[in-house]
């Protein structure tokens, strides 16, 4: 039976007197004996003199969820059966859907990222998305290993999950196979044009630097002047591999991060050896899905004036875990220190302890003011958190990085395609292929070349496309004039003003689906705004890299 407690239970602290508390503990013992001998009667009572019965088990793991909900947003505990698959995540593959998620407190999976190639990403399942059902069986309020047991399985199996997408009133079920899931960290590398690279990082894993070093060579090999690195919705992951892809563009002995805490040592990580890319341009791409280890990697960048950076404001997520050994198997992963920038920002979003929610609708709310006007967000930020690069250029603290050009969000485009940036179209298109796979791979198959070339949707296409889109679980519907806001209904007008995009779009999704996601990346940069903003900035980030030589 669940059984709420909000402190932990004495006899977990004594286990965890020689390890997780240390010298520490018998330093602080005798001030709280008392307090343990409250806690351990408290316990007692509870599982002996309670009317109906109390499994210890349990009422422990509540009682460890409970303290850490009093403490910051992003400490947690991890039982033995979900340990194994955090460190999966980490080094090798695994079976599954393909999708990264967090689950916040009291509320339902919340997409971080779709691995790339993955179930999820093919069947369009985005960043942001929420899962309230899996089979049928709802996920709302359910712990993550649980969540991720009834979406593993065996591979070539199905599953349905259910999704909620800001921006579409009702829920829609997507159908998945379940797929081994390879975690690449470099998504995607490419020469953009004849000097300039592109590389993606989806992640922070073991592999990740070496990957970085792979394709970093590869594109020098192919003429690469300047990089373009895309960092927007990377979730975070590994600090040390982090630290050693900056360390690869900034000159030997600089800061790249340090952390401070009360109970560890200080730490200030260095660039320590001469770099493949030192003194080259960059430009960085973030947005607000830019977590963690993304934000050291920026943040060291831009503090040094080694690289533009372009995008959105990023999460500001800035506090050191570290993860500590129950006798059971499970771990604690507690917040034992907080990230600094080096010129002295703190990355983390300023919190109130055991307040989780106020802090997301926070930080939502802080994301909000910046799209809608930039200059006047950051004309509102204190003094306080004003500070200065190397050379001089004024920064701004207060959680997360803010970029150097910031791009705005979707208000401003026309509604329609916001909802085809927002993902609500996707329906539309996935309905449509399901129909027409078939006939598209006999004709396209083994083709990338004459597909990216020669494709076009033909009129018949289009109009079964809408036709698709109409009948959909998500349906889209069009009508001369008045649409309907409060449904995915629009006008003929905005449809044929907006048919170059909306047809690029449509023809990346299908590339995706036909030849994988390396193929159709540069369709999709074709209609990223970010990305193609960022190109026109190069003489910006060539005056940062003239600072550096």
């Amino acid at each position: 039976m669940k059984f709420q407690l909000r402190f932990i239970i004495p006899i977990t602290l004594l286990l965890l007197a020689g390890g997780l508390l240390g010298a520490s503990f018998s330093r602080y013992f005798g001030d709280i004996t008392e307090d343990l001998r409250k806690l351990e009667e408290a316990f007692l009572m509870i599982n002996r003199r309670y009317v109906d019965p109390v499994e210890p088990n349990q009422a422990a793991e509540d009682a460890i969820e409970g303290m850490l909900k009093s403490l910051d947003p992003h400490s947690s505990y991890i039982d033995a059966s979900a340990f194994k698959e955090v460190a999966e995540s980490f080094q090798g593959s695994f079976g599954g859907i393909g999708v990264w998620f967090q689950i916040p407190d009291g509320d339902t999976a919340r997409v971080v990222s779709p691995i790339e190639n993955g179930p999820s990403e093919k069947a369009g399942i985005r960043a942001g998305d929420r899962i309230i059902a899996v089979d049928d069986t709802s996920v709302v309020g359910v712990g993550e290993d649980e969540v991720k047991r009834r979406l593993k399985g065996p591979v070539g199996t199905q599953v349905e999950v259910t999704i909620r997408r800001l921006g579409i009133q009702k829920p829609f079920t997507v159908p998945l196979t379940r797929d081994l899931i390879p975690l690449y960290s470099i998504t995607s590398s490419y020469m953009v044009d004849e000097i300039t690279g592109y590389i993606r990082i989806s992640r922070f894993a073991q592999s990740t630097y070496a990957e970085f070093i792979q394709s970093l060579d590869e594109l020098q090999g192919q003429g690469m002047e300047r990089l373009l690195l895309d960092l927007r919705d990377n979730g975070g992951g590994i600090l040390q591999s982090a630290v050693a892809i900056v360390d690869e563009m900034l000159a030997g002995n600089e800061y790249i991060v340090s952390t401070i805490g009360r109970s560890v040592p200080s730490e200030v990580f260095v660039a320590q050896r001469t770099g493949r890319f030192e003194t080259q341009p960059i430009i960085v791409l973030v947005n607000g899905n830019s977590i963690s280890a993304s934000e050291i990697v920026a943040g060291a960048l831009q503090d040094h004036d080694r690289a533009l950076l372009v995008g959105q404001r990023t999460f500001g997520k800035g506090l050191v875990q570290n993860q500590f050994p129950l006798p059971d198997g499970s771990y604690l992963q507690i917040t034992t220190a907080r990230y600094y920038t080096p010129s002295g920002r703190l990355i983390q979003t300023p919190y109130e302890e055991g307040d989780r929610e106020g802090y997301f609708e926070a930080k939502l709310e802080g994301l909000i003011k910046a799209q809608q006007d930039p200059d006047k967000y950051a004309e509102s930020i204190p003094d306080s958190l004003k500070f200065t690069t190397t050379h001089g250029r004024t920064i701004f603290g207060g959680g997360g990085i803010m970029p150097d050009h910031f791009v705005e969000g979707d208000s401003l485009r026309p509604r329609i395609l916001r909802a085809l940036y927002g993902g609500a179209l996707f329906e539309t298109f996935r309905l449509w292929f399901e129909n027409n796979e078939q006939a598209l791979r006999t004709t396209w198959d083994d083709q990338a070349d004459d597909f990216l070339n020669d494709f076009t949707f033909s009129t018949a296409q289009w109009d079964a496309l809408w036709i698709s889109g109409a009948s959909s679980q998500v349906p889209v519907t069009f009508v001369d004039a008045n649409p309907s806001t409060e449904e995915l209904q629009f006008t003929y007008r905005e449809l044929n003003e907006n048919s170059e995009t909306i047809r690029l779009y449509f023809k990346a999704l299908l590339s995706r689906q036909l030849y994988g996601a390396r193929i159709a990346t540069p369709l999709f940069h074709a209609i990223d705004e970010t990305f193609q903003e960022s190109l026109l900035l190069w003489s910006e980030a060539e005056k940062l890299a003239l600072l550096s030589q």
